[in-house]
């Protein structure tokens, strides 16, 4: 798996990620959508460097003006409710693509820190030899990842796996690294420093979900 980083450079990138954490800024629910929004748009900015392009001739007003294009058939999948903001930076950019959309989260059977991955809702795209932009911004433990990884090429064979993550914990990424294929990708906002004992991401930002669409049950 290849892994792409890309605020360790100075940019724009670097100050809405700094947005996203502050906690005297992103009680505001709607600029923190935005904000991931906007990370989305960059994100989709640098990976677009990556992707195949072929030769095209376009016909303007007052003659011919040859040119490239995405020449890849894309599939946004976002891993639902916190990958919406992310997903729709995404299709700002790639708005000729096709969307899917599952829901993963942590099931606590025994009420305690323990937890199982819980992949219910799927509303899926045919992704066969397709590239697929697979989007969550917390990339924590890599279960749900994974996890929906599994559902996608359960029955389908894409070409490529595009995994873009906002804030990534090393042993998330170590996970990533173990359980999925070599034709997979990561893309990597920012790097934090490691997992707490309940295995959220330290110095993180808090639950993006919640920050995004308010407290759920």
């Amino acid at each position: 798996m290849k892994i792409h980083y890309i605020s360790e450079d100075n940019s724009v990138l670097n100050h809405f990620l700094g947005q996203i954490r502050n906690i005297n800024v992103q009680n505001d629910s709607m600029r923190f959508r935005r904000n991931i929004e906007r990370i989305g748009e960059i994100m989709a900015y640098e990976l677009s460097k990556t992707l195949a392009y072929k030769s095209v001739e376009i016909q303007t007003p007052l003659g011919i003006k040859k040119t490239t294009e995405i020449s890849e058939d894309l599939v946004l999948c976002s891993i639902l409710r916190a990958g919406l903001p992310l997903h729709n930076g995404f299709l700002n950019y790639f708005d000729h693509a096709e969307n899917s959309f599952v829901s993963a989260c942590r099931h606590h059977p025994n009420n305690d820190d323990a937890f199982e991955i819980l992949v219910e809702y799927q509303a899926l795209s045919n992704i066969n030899n397709k590239t697929v932009l697979l989007l969550d911004p917390m990339l924590a433990t890599g279960q749900s990842i994974v996890a929906v990884h599994e559902k996608l090429v359960q029955n389908a064979t894409p070409n490529e796996i595009h995994i873009v993550v906002v804030i990534a914990a090393p042993e998330g990424i170590q996970y990533l690294e173990k359980n999925l294929p070599e034709n997979c990708h990561l893309w990597v906002a920012s790097l934090d420093e490691k997992l707490n004992e309940k295995n959220y991401i330290i110095p993180g930002l808090g639950d993006a979900g919640d920050l995004a669409y308010g407290s759920k049950l």
